[in-house]
Parts: C-alpha cells; sequence; structure tokens
C-alpha cells in the first residue's frame, strides 16, 4: 500500500504539471524573426534605446556581443553603455576596437566601474551604473535594454523586442536567450535548465497582468526607464543573486511583462564540463530557496518523488505501483520533448530526465553547502550571496 500510494502522488504530480501548470512544457511562448508583431505606426517615432552592458573579465565573448548590438536594423535612436567592472582581461579596450572597426565608436559608451559597495552584487552594482547613465543624460532613452556580456543578437531583435513593448504597453520585455550546448555536459543539462526553469515560472503565468507569477531571463531584458524609476530602480533588488526574476517582480507591480523563448538570440557563454554547470547552479539554487533549510528538504523530497521514484517504481515494484510510475515517467519524458526540439536534442533524453534531475538536486545541495561554507553566490572571484 504504501507504494501504491507513493506511486499515485507521483503520477498525480506530473498530470498537474502537464495538464494544470500553464502548459510550460509546450514552450508556446515564443518570440522569433520575422513580423511577428506589426512595425510601429508612422507617427509613432521609434523610442531611444540605450543597452546596458555589464562585464567583468568578457575578453572572449564582448566583441561579438557589441558588434551584433551596433549593427541592430533599428529605425530609432541606439546606444551602448559598457560598465567595465573592473576587468583586468582587455574587455573595455575590445570593446573600443570593435566599436571602431563598426565605425560606431560614438555609439558606445564606456564606464570604468567604481568600487563595489557593501551589500551590493557585482551585476547589479555595474547595472546600477549603467541605467544611471543611460537616464542622466539630455537624450536619456526611454528604453533601456539590459544585456549580459556574453549574448549575441540577430539585426531584427531590438526592433521586433520593442515594437511588441510599445503595442502592449510592457514595462519589461525579456527573451530566455538559446544557451550553448554543444558539449556533452551541455547536451546532457542544459535543455533540462530552461525545461525546469518554465515549470517554476510558467511562461504563460508571467505573460498574464493579473498572475502573480513574475520572471525574466537576465541575459536580455529591455525594460522602460520610467518604470524602472517608479519601482524604486536597481538599488530595490541590489544584494538580489536572482536579479531578473527580482526586478521581473519588482516591475510587475508597475504593469504588464512579457518572457518568452527565441532562437534569434544566442549566449556563446561555455559550460564545457559538468563542473562548470555546477558552478552555474550553485551560484544562486540555495537563495532561490531563501536560504532556508526547511525549503532545502522539502526541495530534496520534493524532486525526490517527482523525478525518482516514477523510474525506481517502474523497474522494481508491481501491480499499480509499477503501473502509476510508468505512466509518471512517461509524462516526464513526453513533457521534456518540445525543449528537446528547441534545443535540436535526441527524444532519448526525455526517459533521463530522472538521471538530470538527479545531478540538479546534487546541485541544489551543493549551493547550500557553499553558502555554509561562507561562499555562497561565488562568481568570479566575489562572494555575494547574503541573507535577508
Amino acid at each position: 500500500m504504501f507504494l501504491e500510494a507513493i506511486a499515485a502522488l507521483a503520477a498525480a504530480i506530473w498530470l498537474y504539471l502537464v495538464l494544470a501548470r500553464g502548459g510550460f512544457w509546450l514552450c508556446s511562448e515564443r518570440h522569433e524573426g520575422g513580423p511577428i508583431i506589426a512595425p510601429l505606426a508612422p507617427a509613432r517615432a521609434w523610442p531611444a534605446v540605450t543597452v546596458v552592458i555589464p562585464a567583468r573579465n568578457e575578453a572572449d565573448g564582448i566583441a561579438e556581443t557589441v558588434a551584433s548590438l551596433l549593427r541592430q536594423d533599428y529605425a530609432g535612436p541606439l546606444k551602448v553603455v559598457l560598465v567595465d567592472d573592473d576587468s583586468s582581461d582587455g574587455t573595455a579596450d575590445i570593446a573600443r576596437r570593435t566599436a571602431a572597426s563598426l565605425n560606431a565608436t560614438e555609439r558606445l559608451a564606456i564606464i570604468d566601474g567604481t568600487p563595489l559597495p557593501r551589500g551590493w552584487t557585482g551585476k547589479l552594482w555595474a547595472v546600477k551604473q549603467g541605467v544611471e547613465a543611460a537616464q542622466s543624460s539630455r537624450d536619456a532613452s526611454e528604453y533601456i535594454l539590459l544585456s549580459d556580456a556574453d549574448i549575441v543578437y540577430a539585426p531584427e531583435v531590438l526592433t521586433g523586442l520593442t515594437a511588441r513593448a510599445v503595442t502592449n504597453r510592457l514595462v519589461l520585455t525579456s527573451l530566455m536567450v538559446k544557451l550553448r550546448c554543444e558539449s556533452f555536459a551541455e547536451r546532457a543539462l542544459i535543455p533540462a535548465f530552461i525545461f525546469f526553469f518554465q515549470m517554476l515560472y510558467p511562461f504563460p503565468w508571467v505573460n498574464k497582468p493579473r498572475s502573480a507569477t513574475a520572471a525574466a531571463a537576465g541575459g536580455c531584458m529591455l525594460v522602460r526607464s520610467d518604470a524602472l524609476k517608479a519601482a524604486g530602480g536597481i538599488d530595490a533588488i541590489r544584494n538580489a543573486l536572482i536579479d531578473d526574476c527580482s526586478l521581473a517582480k519588482l516591475l510587475k507591480a508597475e504593469g504588464p511583462i512579457w518572457l518568452g523563448l527565441t532562437e534569434r538570440v544566442h549566449s556563446t557563454r561555455p559550460y564545457p564540463d559538468f563542473e562548470d554547470i555546477r558552478r552555474m547552479v550553485s551560484r544562486s539554487a540555495y537563495a532561490q530557496l531563501r536560504y532556508s533549510p526547511l525549503m532545502l528538504a522539502g526541495t530534496v523530497v520534493g524532486m525526490a518523488l517527482t523525478y525518482l521514484a516514477p523510474p525506481l517504481l517502474t523497474l522494481f515494484a508491481s501491480g499499480p505501483a509499477r503501473w502509476l510510475g510508468l505512466l509518471a515517467w512517461g509524462l516526464m519524458a513526453l513533457s521534456f520533448v518540445p525543449t528537446l526540439r528547441l534545443y535540436g536534442r535526441s527524444l532519448l533524453w526525455g526517459p533521463a530526465l530522472p538521471a538530470i534531475a538527479l545531478c540538479y538536486m546534487l546541485f541544489t545541495l551543493d549551493s547550500a553547502l557553499q553558502f555554509a561554507r561562507g561562499k555562497g553566490g561565488l562568481w568570479k572571484g566575489r562572494v555575494q550571496a547574503l541573507e535577508p
């Protein structure tokens, strides 16, 4: 009876996830190339946009990022502000040379970041300085595109994003960029990262103004400048490790937001080994649980029931428990298919989701361990996790 109860609960969880959690797994919220949204009417001038890029030792990818932004087919005023956050690898010089090679030096401004004050994460302190520059100039921009330094944009992306934002009066328009998926570790774990994010924050719920669910993807966020000011600016989230979702929650109180998947914007940041992905996940996983041991324990139990119980029951139980476990495992694999297709991965990865989830469970436990050791939120040499 005990195994049957566990199996029934696991099957019920997956029936809920597939049928009643906003259809998150369908990957239906998309922003792609082409005429997705009607261009602004001629009478409505395209608004000025400033791109803010916080950059700390990003020499490997900054040239591609800056070049893709300066090559945008955007009809309105566009400038790029790069905040050099104490880089030691020549990031700023590479950005300057890139702009010069495109005859666009006047559209790139580079700010030397000031020392990090107590109570701020490094990225958000750099973002604040860039946002202040965008908002304080005499020709302050109506919109600010917050971009990571490893993001490459197709030429039409900013036009599409801005048209969507203006037409729908959005205060935040964000794209979940397509992450690099080349190494074996990336092929094994990156599609599941996107799948889990969508499960945690179903995009259809995020995009409903009356829904309390708020999320964004930090690599690409187009923000309406006046809404950001009204919400208290970057200062309001200054110590957030999960800064994108914190910003989304802040701005959804000011107006509608939108989050979607895309194949027109890519991250070039490599994660060649499992250890690299572990560090990426461990940086913020425990912060997602509000640094709570109780929430951590609940998460581990919940993940074990949701992902590990179905295959174990299928393989080792008998009778109804086995069939309910097989149902849950089948629903799990089926729900993973759209994300696998998005990343061009074999559908055989679907049944492997329990093993992949186990990796993420271990990464989450590692995140708590790193926090206990005083190394929480470690990123590029900075320990940034602060208990709220």
